[in-house]
């Protein structure tokens, strides 16, 4: 425990110095480009409709929701994390309000509502989509529209075509889809290590800090797009399931259209590859069918795209030219470079520092990677695994950090990573404690602060 504690004062001085320097730097300097370094926000204590429900879910979860992970049918508690999950995003938007907390949101000029009539002739759009990616080209793309390929885009362009029209709408979509990624990742987590350490971790997916920014930002959806992938790819290779891996590699290609930077995640698909394999036994699925049909999955997104007129590789290294003309060439890489790190703790809590610490002692105990990984499913071999899959998530994260092409905002931007992280907390003893200080800092976060998100 003290070793936790250890963990969890580094993880707070690293904010504070974040906090601290940042605000030097952008006072002095005027280079960070972000309104409260280091999130993007604004000063301003307020309470708001959404409050007490929060203060309600968090007491609740806290109080029943390690008993009730360990107690319940699997089935059960699958829609309860995805219930509570969305109802604690939900009510921690409210605290702004339901005007300014879900339905104006994606509304702002950097957002995708922005261009929506601008797809009335989809396959024109796309295929003129990269003529509109630099700041100087005609008609620019707003930020995000730029900084994505166009399958994100063309989601809230499909909600209009369906009547779902407005900030509203693509609202409620980001914050109910991307709610289920914490579903997605305890499937993962139960057929790559064990369920008992799924159940163990449930309640720190669905109280995570992160919520502060899945509501509403597009990057919940995204994060839950990408976590379903790697979950099918998980069931596909412990079930030996081709439909399972065909469906895998559709999300997969998916992914890859809704963001650049997520391409990243293919560390963590094949982390699951190789940790399903382990926990397969003596009898893993043949490799060579379940690849085939994930492949196979995987070129429908891609290719449909293409024929479209969108060329992903073209649109990408525009994306970096334009990213360098704006806040990206402005932005220190050398404070933001480890300040985004102390944008992570913020967004997966204290409780995760500790259990990345106990993540760190598990791979490197005496059983080690080797041994440890085992095959079946014993406890040790099971929380090796664990702590396998979230070291894939932790290297895909710092690799987006040192490319320097996630220059603040990364409380939204690595949400889909986040996800991987809160994992660890299964380590962790004493939950209800550790939950209450991801609750506290939660509604902290989100009533102190105006976040961008």
């Amino acid at each position: 425990m003290r070793r936790d504690l250890y963990a969890v004062g580094a993880a707070a001085l690293l904010v504070t110095a974040a906090v601290l320097i940042g605000d030097h730097i952008e006072r002095t300097h005027h280079t960070l480009r972000v309104g409260r370094p280091p999130v993007l926000g604004s000063w301003e204590p307020h309470i708001g409709p959404g409050t007490p429900a929060a203060v309600v879910v968090a007491i609740l979860t806290v109080v029943h929701g390690p008993a009730l992970a360990a107690r319940l049918p699997w089935r059960a508690l699958l829609p309860l994390v995805w219930g509570t999950s969305t109802a604690w995003i939900f009510s921690l938007a409210l605290i702004d309000g339901p005007q300014r907390g879900i339905a104006s949101r994606l509304t702002t000029r950097n957002e995708y509502l922005q261009v929506i009539d601008r797809f009335h002739d989809i396959p024109a759009a796309l295929g003129d989509f990269t003529q509109h990616i630099l700041i100087d080209s005609p008609d620019n793309w707003p930020a995000h529209v730029a900084g994505h390929p166009p399958a994100a885009t063309l989601t809230f362009v499909l909600l209009d075509r369906i009547g779902l029209r407005g900030g509203g709408w693509a609202g409620v979509w980001c914050v109910t889809v991307g709610a289920t990624a914490c579903v997605a990742v305890l499937v993962a987590i139960r057929a790559l290590a064990d369920e008992r350490l799924a159940r163990r971790a449930a309640p720190f997916l669905v109280l995570a800090p992160a919520a502060v920014w899945m509501g509403t930002s597009a990057d919940a959806y995204f994060a839950a797009v990408a976590a379903w992938a790697v979950a099918l790819l998980a069931l596909a290779v412990t079930r030996r399931s081709l439909p399972a891996a065909g469906a895998s590699g559709l999300l997969t290609g998916l992914t890859c259209y809704l963001s650049y930077g997520l391409t990243l995640f293919a560390l963590i698909g094949t982390g699951a590859l190789f940790l399903g394999r382990h926990r397969a036994g003596k009898r893993p699925a043949p490799l060579v069918p379940l690849l085939a049909a994930g492949l196979a999955g995987a070129a429908v997104v891609p290719v449909a795209f293409t024929l479209a007129g969108f060329d992903w590789w073209e649109a990408y290294h525009l994306l970096v030219t334009r990213y360098y003309q704006g806040a990206g060439g402005v932005r220190p890489y050398g404070y933001w470079v480890w300040a985004n790190l102390a944008c992570t703790v913020l967004i997966t809590g204290l409780a995760t520092a500790a259990g990345l610490r106990r993540t760190g002692a598990v791979l490197t105990s005496g059983r080690g990677i080797g041994r440890g990984v085992g095959r079946g499913g014993s406890p040790a071999a099971a929380r090796t695994r664990l702590a396998l899959l979230v070291a894939a998530a932790l290297l895909a994260l710092l690799i987006a950090d040192l490319s320097g092409m996630s220059k603040a905002e990364t409380e939204r931007i690595w949400l889909p990573f986040a996800m991987w992280l809160l994992p660890a907390c299964a380590f962790l003893t004493r939950p209800r404690a550790w939950l209450a200080a991801q609750a506290v800092l939660a509604l902290l976060l989100n009533h102190l602060l105006l976040t961008g998100w």
